[in-house]
């Protein structure tokens, strides 16, 4: 693995150190320079991670009045009244689209992705200090117009966070779908330019910014999901853009790409000779490599943590690569099967299916290769280790009900039933959350000079993990007892009244996860402040964010560059002083 020689190594050093004097600034003075219009990548990390624990509590705040209106659907609430059909439909809308930009693509690759890249890989900061700046800012604008949404006349929208044309294309088919739904567009808009600056400059940084004897092959898993998570991003949220605009054109200029001859309420609507199918396919082309891109960080992120906490290199490392590669290569080819439903060819949808089903692979490769990693480890449980564990879990009961649902024969059963959010919580949306909550308490300390509540950690697993089971795995019975989707109550239907026990259950146990996630955000304030001073490498890891100071200095490693002579996961090396081995440490000769 030693670093190449002669003319090429030259060059590409020449490349590296003239990208690394380019960018050099000095560390900031005043306040607003320092932690609000910062360059600094460490601190724009941070705020985004900020920004999206803001949104994590709105999003989960929604999500729990639609536990509530589901069993108690006459209940007036103080401050918000009585929840109306149409109101529930809004509530569903914005915690979907809140929780999949705000919080799943916003924390692990905003937020850790811009503190530890360039950390990891031996960069005193990112390529492109002012866009990284200018990317954070655009973010947080598409946060305070998404939530404006909720106060202009009519509300926000209620066309699902999948936002499907006519109903989201035409201003007249519901309260909400005026100003509301325009807001809402242009938030995205606003969020995809944001995400695009960002996805550049983490592509750019990973290519031209390694330290001396980084190669490719010495990267961390976290920094390839981390860049292969930003070519997805250039990839996908430049089509969700274009087909944002041309919405915005349809909804306000009176364009026709989305919306055929139809009318509402009784009235033409002056389109004709759109097609509502043309925004399903150009969403979901950015909406499966989305999903990719909220968990692909997580992923790697988990193989670091099972590796350092089991004392062991990671199983099969050239493998994982491989395997995260081909998951963002065949993310961008399965879209279709979110549209069994729409009548599409059966020819077309097997080919999707076909697809669909060969994306296991690479997922089941590096779940069998996580599970290589801990066997005979030495395995330490702290709190980072428990909730890689616990992504590992949700990972794999979540992704077994994949290959039912990419099946169109039983897809068309169970597509409108909760069956799908019991799928996709487990696999997108709670497994990249347990990922995030992996992240904080293993660099927390770096970030912040001191340990988290160990205890309080535990409780808040057991109680995030045991209430997650507890309240997506009952939604697949509910699906498969053919119980509807995005209805704002069951009480109507005669053949779903033996499953409101179901419902109410529920509605309990995320009360009490919810009610699990204030011990993590005491802790997570409580041990800033008052936490147990950490040292350099509490963690015992190889990675070179564990080589420098805590919390890094203003470009990572107080002036010198450091220098890469080992792989990122070496523990248990034969004849090593210790029983891991950083990276920059000298080359260990092995024992012959």
């Amino acid at each position: 693995m030693a670093g190449g020689t002669g003319g090429g190594e030259t060059i590409t050093m020449s490349t590296h150190e003239s990208a690394v004097q380019a960018h050099a600034h000095a560390a900031p003075q005043g306040f607003i320079r320092k932690w609000v219009f910062s360059l600094d990548h460490k601190v724009i990390g941070l705020q985004y991670y900020f920004l999206a624990l803001v949104a994590v509590f709105v999003g989960m705040f929604l999500s729990l009045l639609m536990r509530i209106h589901l069993i108690w659907p006459t209940a007036a609430l103080p401050l918000l009244g009585d929840i109306k059909p149409e109101t529930y439909l809004t509530l569903v809308t914005m915690h979907g689209t809140i929780m999949v930009f705000f919080v799943l693509t916003t924390a692990p690759q905003g937020g850790f992705g811009n503190y530890f890249l360039p950390i990891q890989i031996g960069a005193p900061d990112m390529a492109f200090p002012v866009l990284n700046m200018l990317s954070f800012w655009t973010t947080f604008l598409g946060f305070i117009v998404m939530i404006a949404a909720f106060f202009v006349a009519g509300g926000a929208p209620l066309h699902g966070w999948t936002g499907y044309a006519p109903l989201s294309a035409v201003q007249s088919t519901g309260p909400g779908e005026g100003l509301g739904a325009d807001l809402w567009i242009i938030s995205i808009a606003i969020f995809c330019i944001g995400a695009l600056m960002g996805a550049l400059n983490f592509i750019t940084t990973t290519l031209d910014m390694r330290a001396k004897g980084m190669t490719m092959m010495r990267m961390p898993l976290t920094v390839w999901a981390w860049f292969v998570t930003a070519i997805l991003g250039l990839l996908a949220f430049g089509v969700l853009l274009s087909a944002g605009i041309l919405l915005l054109m349809d909804r306000n200029l009176g364009t026709s790409f989305y919306v055929p001859l139809i009318t509402v309420n009784g009235q033409l609507t002056g389109h004709k000779g759109g097609s509502p199918l043309l925004w399903q396919h150009l969403f979901w082309f950015f909406g499966h490599p989305e999903v990719y891109i909220a968990i692909l960080p997580a992923m790697g992120l988990a193989s670091q943590l099972l590796s350092v906490f089991s004392r062991k290199p990671i199983f099969g490392y050239k493998a994982m690569v491989y395997a995260i590669l081909a998951i963002g290569f065949l993310g961008f080819m399965v879209w279709g099967h979110h549209m069994f439903m729409s009548g599409m060819s059966p020819y077309t949808a097997f080919a999707f299916s076909i697809m669909t089903m060969g994306i296991g692979v690479p997922s089941a490769i590096k779940t069998f290769n996580w599970l290589g990693t801990i066997w005979g480890g030495r395995i330490r449980f702290d709190s980072p280790m428990l909730f890689a564990i616990g992504f590992v879990s949700l990972f794999v009961s979540g992704g077994i009900s994949g290959p039912f649902l990419a099946q169109p024969v039983l897809d068309i059963q169970l597509h409108d039933t909760y069956f799908v959010p019991g799928h996709f919580h487990l696999i997108m949306g709670v497994a990249s959350i347990f990922g995030i909550f992996a992240a904080t308490y293993y660099w927390f300390p770096k970030m912040f000079g001191r340990m988290m509540n160990e205890s309080m950690a535990r409780w808040h697993f057991w109680f995030s993990f045991i209430g997650t089971y507890a309240i997506f795995m009952p939604m697949h019975y509910l699906g498969m007892a053919g119980m509807p989707r995005r209805y704002s109550q069951m009480t109507e239907v005669g053949y779903l009244h033996d499953l409101i026990p179901l419902q109410k259950f529920i509605t309990y146990a995320a009360f009490v996860t919810i009610a699990g996630q204030l011990i993590f955000l005491v802790n997570l304030f409580w041990s800033m402040f008052k936490g147990k001073k950490a040292v350099d490498n509490p963690w015992e890891a190889t990675t070179l964010e564990w080589t420098t100071a805590t919390p890094p200095p203003h470009d990572n490693f107080g002036g010198h560059t450091p220098v890469v002579h080992n792989g990122p996961y070496e523990y248990g090396v034969p004849g090593a002083p210790r029983d891991y081995v950083m990276q920059s440490d000298p080359e260990i000769e092995p024992a012959h």
